[in-house]
């Protein structure tokens, strides 16, 4: 075995690995956080900000 090699080392497998799990893990806490009502904005205010983006285009696009 080298001297350079460090038996706690991760290996770039390992790592991608870990770093899949935490983001796996962040997504179930905020769809957990979501289901208790924790959302920090509503849906209905969701759905606002998109049709404002959406007629927005539409208006430059037709007005131009």
């Amino acid at each position: 075995m080298p001297e350079h090699e460090d038996s706690h080392a991760y290996s770039r497998i390992e790592a991608r690995r870990g770093a899949a799990q935490r983001r796996r893990d962040r997504i179930v806490a905020e769809i957990e956080r979501n289901r208790r009502g924790e959302y920090w904005l509503p849906t209905w205010a969701l759905v606002a900000i998109l049709l404002a983006i959406v007629l927005g285009w539409a208006a430059v696009i037709i007005f131009t």
